[in-house]
This record gives C-alpha cells, structure tokens and sequence, in this order.
C-alpha cells in the first residue's frame, strides 16, 4: 500500500546490506520526511548504490526492518517489485533511455508498462513532463541527437511520469560537465516539494555547498548525518 499522509517515505531499522559474504553496509537507521532533499554523499564503494538498490527492491535486506513508500520491503520479491517501483522515480547517471526510439517512444514504453491504457492520456502526461524538464519541444527526437544534460532530463522526465512521491537519483550529474550539472540540481531540487522527495547519491561534495540539503554520508560500512559547513 502507498504511504499515508504524515508518515515517513523511507523507514529503516537496523538495516544490514550484503552481496554474498561481503557486508556493504550495517546497522542502518533512517527515515526521510515527505518534501526533503537528501544526499549520500560517499567514495566510489562506500554502500551509496547498494542503499539506493535496496529502496527500489534489487537488494534484499541482510537482516533489519524497511519501508519504502508504504511497501515492507521484506516482502518485495520479483514477483511483485513493480507495486513498489510504481511509487518511485528512479534516474540514473548513464540515462537508460532506449537508444532506438524517441523520446517520446521511451516516455511511452513506460506508461504502458505501468498500466496507462488511454492513449490520449498517456500523450497529455509525457507533453507535462517533458515541459516539467524544459524539453516541450524534443519529444521527436532519438537520444543520440541529444545533448548529456538533455538526455538526463528526459530520464528525469521518465521518472516523473507516474507522479511518484519519491525520486532516487543515483549519480544523476556524473556524466556531466559543470554548467550541466548546475541545471539538473536545479531541476531536481524544484521537484522536492511538500508531497515528494528527492534521495540523490552523489561525490560531489561541490555540489551540495551550492545546493542546500540534509546530508547523509556513507563511510567504513555505516550511514551517518552530516553537518555541512
């Protein structure tokens, strides 16, 4: 079930993270309110992937308690991970976008897996989201005829199709040169807001002296708050 009102979007307790043998990270603790910016800042390794992976139900819990947007995650298994993943938006640094169809077609695959069954209405929600990212006028284009930053704000544009209170970017800016980047942070701190959250695992310790948010950093196995200065 999607969250109620007034509960966290992320719930976590004592979580542990394993890939086989190896423990990536333990005794993890967190919550994240409706309408917060947070970023897990951490080394290439550090467990910021492996956390995200775990919120969107690639990665099992070790041991511990979680929710995500109302779902336990103990029980999100193959067989039901999409109840799950359509609560969230999820961008990642290398966009994913379908390299052989267009904008539009990529927006559209996703509609149509998630259920949209009106054509009509699935071409009024890709026009809003692609004029939510600035691109109202690109949706005929392939990927290859597009711009880094453009690409990723079509992948941020996927990610909202489905109006999900919460988005989990992962490295979303590091393919990116810096003009880009100061774009796409814009972008995706105007979608925090009172009903959604952003999570945006990054290393760009730059980025978030310039772009307010709380602070989250994964080091030697463990998640720990941080005060920026």
């Amino acid at each position: 079930m999607p969250a109620a009102d007034g509960l966290p979007l992320i719930a976590m307790h004592g979580v542990r993270l394993a890939r086989e043998e190896h423990v990536v990270m333990r005794d993890v603790n967190l919550a994240v309110q409706p309408g917060e910016f947070v970023y897990l800042l951490g080394k290439t390794g550090s467990g910021k992937s492996s956390l995200l992976k775990a919120l969107y139900g690639e990665l099992p819990l070790n041991a511990g308690r979680g929710e995500v947007c109302g779902f336990d995650l103990a029980q999100i298994t193959s067989k039901n991970v999409h109840t799950l993943r359509r609560q969230l938006g999820i961008v990642f640094q290398d966009f994913a976008l379908l390299p052989d169809r267009t904008v539009n077609a990529n927006l559209e695959f996703v509609l149509k897996a998630t259920g949209w069954k009106d054509a009509a209405a699935r071409e009024r929600r890709m026009s809003v989201c692609l004029k939510d990212v600035g691109l109202a006028e690109k949706g005929y284009k392939m990927p290859h005829e597009l711009s880094g930053g453009e690409q990723q704000r079509v992948a941020i544009a996927r990610a909202l199709l489905n109006d999900p209170p919460l988005i989990l970017a992962d490295e979303p800016t590091g393919n990116l040169d810096p003009d880009t980047t100061e774009g796409i942070l814009n972008l995706l701190h105007g979608l925090a807001q009172a009903n959604r959250s952003v999570v945006m695992a990054t290393h760009d310790h730059e980025a978030v002296q310039r772009h307010a948010g709380r602070v989250l950093v994964c080091e030697a196995g463990e998640l720990r708050e941080a005060v920026m200065g």
